[in-house]
């Protein structure tokens, strides 16, 4: 077993084992906030809106103490600006600039005592084919390669075409890596922050002219970590994306979070399912209709020690919105974890 990682400062709990959270707006309404009080959630992720040089539409000490006013607790604070960077990830101008507002935010995210953030490395934003009609009519995002699809970030959209002018070279894109997980590391060092990478979405293939072939693999993990070389660089791990790659990411998604967590490298994780692994295509699904086995995850998250983060992801569309989806989907996510727990010998 893992020693346990606290990732955040002065919230320590009680409570042994993963912890459930969920997203929520940087100015929630009253009626947001009693839905999570509620279902019981423990951890919010904040996403905070920016203006078009990065900075937050709010101070982020300003979004902490609101949410210290309404009893909950931060895990993550997101600047999506700062999220998905095609000049960090292709090198491309302007990304020393970027860089250097990356390890800003850190700094200042730190100073109001968030010491969690989680990044992706993806040039051309998260693909998608036509949403495709699931269990009792709802509806979800899917992925095919024979089709139309395209990416998507912040707005913009990427068609099925060369993104940047060009196709883009594995070396390239390690080499980027490199540069910029060497420049922000000694900063979240010394801020007292980590930073979880997210897999690709969708993973084990080249779109737009550019290959996803650094967070797209076991194998890909542990040798960006080990550029890294820091303790507070590790993973996020989208149960979901991983179930999309299936065989190709060289490790099921509970021997991925078995080494991981026996690294120390496993800070947060997003527990959703998939109908299907690659190169088939996939739909997003309910937590218990696509072919990941969400029990056997919860079982492997507690047997290795991770008292991190869970949160659902990317939900299907549901008759009574979205407080229906997301309460189907942490009460799922609980009962899983609680039956680990009780394997285990643990408390709830």
């Amino acid at each position: 077993m893992t020693t346990p990682i606290t990732v955040v400062p002065g919230y320590e709990s009680d409570r042994t084992g993963p912890h459930v959270g969920t997203k929520m707006p940087h100015n929630p309404t009253a009626e947001q906030v009693k839905f999570v009080k509620q279902l019981g959630l423990e951890w919010m992720m904040v996403d905070v809106p920016h203006d078009a040089d990065g900075r937050p539409a709010e101070p982020y000490a300003v979004i902490r103490k609101r949410f210290d006013e309404l009893g909950l607790r931060i895990y993550r604070l997101a600047n999506t600006y700062l999220h998905n960077m095609p000049e960090i990830t292709l090198g491309l101008p302007g990304r020393d600039e970027k860089i250097d507002k990356y390890r800003q935010y850190i700094r200042e995210i730190s100073e109001v005592g968030v010491h969690y953030i989680t990044y992706a490395h993806m040039a051309n934003g998260i693909w998608h084919s036509p949403r495709e009609e699931g269990r009792g009519g709802s509806s979800a995002r899917a992925f095919h390669f024979d089709g139309p699809k395209n990416g998507r970030w912040l707005g913009e959209q990427y068609p099925d075409e060369l993104t940047y002018g060009r196709e883009f070279s594995e070396d390239e894109l390690w080499a980027n890596y490199e540069y910029f997980i060497r420049a922000v590391a000694p900063v979240a060092e010394e801020a007292g922050v980590r930073i979880g990478i997210h897999p690709d979405d969708p993973p084990l293939c080249t779109l737009g002219g550019i290959p996803r072939v650094i967070f797209s693999s076991y194998d890909g993990y542990l040798r960006a970590l080990e550029i890294a070389d820091s303790p507070n660089v590790g993973v996020c791990l989208c149960c979901g994306c991983w179930l999309e790659g299936g065989d190709g990411m060289g490790a099921t998604v509970e021997d991925a979070i078995r080494g991981f967590a026996s690294r120390g490298k496993l800070f947060k994780v997003h527990l959703r399912n998939v109908t299907a692994p690659m190169p088939e295509g996939f739909r997003e699904t309910f937590p218990d209709e696509g072919y990941g086995d969400f029990a056997s995850i919860a079982r492997a998250l507690v047997n290795s020690g991770f008292d991190g983060a869970v949160m659902s992801d990317h939900l299907p569309d549901t008759v009574g919105g979205t407080y229906v989806a997301e309460a189907y989907s942490v009460a799922y996510i609980k009962g899983v974890i609680d039956a680990a727990k009780s394997l285990h010998g643990i408390e709830r």
